[in-house]
């Protein structure tokens, strides 16, 4: 008994350690965020701010200098909400419907197709920029936010086919079959019997693509225009800029406002993550 109780509290110290650890960078960003930048050069970058600010937050929002014009990073952070929830739902929507045909209406090569798109998950970004440019340039979509929305539609639809296809195995075939002896159409068996049944695995899809999507640094970087680059860029853009002054407070605010999003969604809908992947989303 007592070797178990100690075996807790060396686990409890262990965890707390790893906690802070990684707690650290984000509280210095947080704190360096709020002070001027004359109390930053000051050198101790863990104190709290003395002369608490929101400047800093201003200038990264409405003011810096990104691109040719001081913009801010708002035109970036609104590219980036136009691109992603689009792309979001695209992709959790086509995956959800090949992940039921994949899943419940075998048909010859079904397993071939679903190998060549697993297949798909896992070729590099790298190899595809070429390919990709060609693409959206015959289209007429290269340098716009609707090319970014399919380019981020086609390469998530591997993932959200897994996850959807093996969510559905789980699911009993005989209430589809049911359906069908009661004359059900594929679509009305997918929207009132598959889909009631999906908000964990479709919970599961939005938050790997949000974060993935909101991420994406080289396609964003690769196939958008100044108009069109998402906040990933215009925040690289930002913190390596070779001229000026380097305002360190405003890089660190940048990169919260491009944290949050991810965060919050994240915090507000992580369980259902967790109940979404045991749910048997990753097997296979």
């Amino acid at each position: 008994m007592r070797l178990h109780k100690t075996a807790e509290i060396v686990n409890m110290v262990i965890m707390v350690v790893f906690a802070i650890f990684f707690l650290i960078p984000l509280y210095v960003m947080v704190v360096n965020s709020f002070k001027p930048l004359a109390e930053i050069r000051g050198g101790n970058m863990l104190a709290l701010p003395v002369a608490f600010g929101f400047e800093p937050w201003t200038k990264a929002w409405s003011e810096a200098q990104i691109g040719v014009q001081a913009t801010g990073l708002k035109p970036y952070f609104l590219n980036s909400i136009r691109m992603v929830i689009p792309a979001v739902f695209m992709s959790t929507l086509m995956g959800s419907l090949s992940g039921f045909v994949l899943s419940k209406w075998q048909f010859k090569g079904d397993k071939i197709l679903f190998g060549l798109i697993l297949f798909g998950c896992f070729i590099p970004f790298q190899i595809v920029l070429i390919p990709t440019a060609r693409v959206l340039g015959t289209l007429n979509l290269a340098g716009t936010t609707t090319g970014l929305v399919l380019v981020h539609t086609v390469y998530g639809l591997g993932f959200t086919t897994l996850f959807f296809k093996n969510t559905y195995d789980t699911f009993p075939s005989e209430l589809v079959q049911s359906a069908q002896v009661d004359g059900a159409h594929f679509f009305k068996i997918f929207k009132d019997i598959i889909l009631p049944n999906s908000t964990p695995i479709i919970v599961v899809s939005v938050i790997w693509q949000t974060t993935n999507i909101w991420n994406d640094f080289l396609f964003g970087v690769s196939f958008g225009d100044a108009t069109s680059q998402p906040m990933t860029v215009a925040l690289n853009n930002l913190v390596s800029s070779s001229t000026g002054v380097k305002e360190y407070n405003v890089h660190f605010a940048g990169a919260l406002m491009a944290a949050l999003p991810t965060l919050t969604i994240y915090l507000v809908s992580g369980r259902y993550f967790v109940r979404g992947l045991m749910s048997g989303s990753v097997k296979g």
